[in-house]
């Protein structure tokens, strides 16, 4: 039997295996040979000689939720149902923070990293609807929800010019984000725990804090942001830095939001785990920008300019850029998980090793 190389041909599969109410032994045995071929995530999910038990929970997975998992696609995305993605890496990973979660005696946080078009926002949604199909509470919270109010951050702007954007280290309130995760930590929730919420439309676009969310139960929280889990690196390297940073004032820009990351370290040691959605070239967030404003114009809202963008984009590259910050994570030993994000956004290469504190 030759090996599955073809996302379509795994399709098929698993439109074969939808159809079916048992797995059938070829079909199963197909299944055995794209996993350990050509999935490259056996390490990453914990699958080494139980590769046949791993396809029938995953199977029998995909059967339940597939229904809600369709309706759920219609309400995001005109395209269809990515099967591949879905069978590769949300099925399994929902899996592993099941068994992780498990083996904890209160909820466990996983932190998201991702940039712009990376699919993080998509992830932590997709992951919650397959996490409440096992019977897990899931609570999703973004960085963007820790951000200063419009009045702080009105302020801060007025200290600081160069923070113009929300966005950079600096304009979160992280002792919020701090009292929310060590409550977590300390057990399941005896009463309801308030869940920071932002509002992004409010003040013409500048956004602001609004009510928060009362939860009473979580066993999951899904922690997702561009800068999840980053840490401060050594100052030295932005003597040479790459483009954009290019002035004096661009790399004290630089400089200076770096030192503003160590405030963030508590934050990010609340952290069970983490991952990295990497796309393979840093600078596809701009193209994944530029065609999200363009579908915003085509849809009759107002978007930026491609000049507008570039600004936007580079900005943020100043601040963290992710050839300093994000490719040394990566491969360094805090990191549980990579997921490797191709130019039209579908899963490439997925590695790591689970290592729950």
């Amino acid at each position: 039997m030759q090996p599955l190389n073809f996302d379509a041909q795994l399709n098929l599969l698993l439109q074969s295996v939808l159809k079916e109410s048992e797995l059938s032994t070829s079909l199963c045995d197909q299944l055995i040979q794209h996993l350990l071929t050509v999935d490259g995530a056996c390490q990453a999910f914990g699958v080494t000689g139980t590769a046949e038990a791993t396809v029938i929970e995953r199977s029998h997975l995909l059967r339940q939720i597939y229904p809600q998992f369709q309706t759920f696609w219609k309400t995001r995305s005109s395209q269809p149902e990515p099967l591949e993605t879905l069978w590769q890496l949300w099925l399994p990973l929902a899996l592993q923070l099941v068994a992780a979660q498990t083996s904890l005696d209160r909820p466990l946080i996983q932190g998201i990293l991702g940039g712009q078009g990376t699919g993080k926002t998509t992830l932590a949604a997709t992951l919650k609807l397959i996490l409440n199909q096992l019977g897990k509470q899931v609570c999703c919270l973004s960085l963007d929800d820790l951000y200063k109010t419009y009045a702080e951050r009105q302020q801060l702007q007025h200290l600081d010019p160069r923070l113009r954007w929300r966005g950079p280290p600096g304009t979160h309130d992280v002792d919020l984000g701090l009292q929310v995760l060590q409550r977590l930590r300390q057990g399941y929730l005896m009463e309801p725990i308030e869940i920071p919420r932002f509002d992004k439309s409010v003040w013409n676009g500048a956004g602001d804090r609004t009510a928060p969310e009362l939860v009473s139960s979580i066993d999951i929280l899904l922690f997702e942001g561009w800068f999840v889990g980053v840490r401060p690196i050594d100052p030295v390297v932005f003597d040479t830095a790459p483009d954009p940073i290019e002035s004096e004032s661009d790399r004290q820009f630089a400089r200076d939001c770096n030192a503003r990351l160590h405030d963030y370290v508590p934050l990010w040691n609340q952290l069970d785990r983490l991952m990295v959605l990497h796309p393979t070239d840093y600078r596809l967030s701009q193209q994944w920008r530029r065609e999200a404003e363009q579908q915003m114009v085509a849809s009759g809202r107002s978007g930026m300019s491609n000049e507008e963008i570039t600004q936007f984009v580079e900005y943020f590259w100043r601040s963290l850029h992710p050839q300093l910050f994000i490719e040394p994570l990566v491969q360094g030993a805090i990191v549980d998980l990579v997921v490797e994000i191709n130019p039209d956004h579908t899963v490439g290469r997925i590695w790591g090793e689970t290592r729950c504190k």
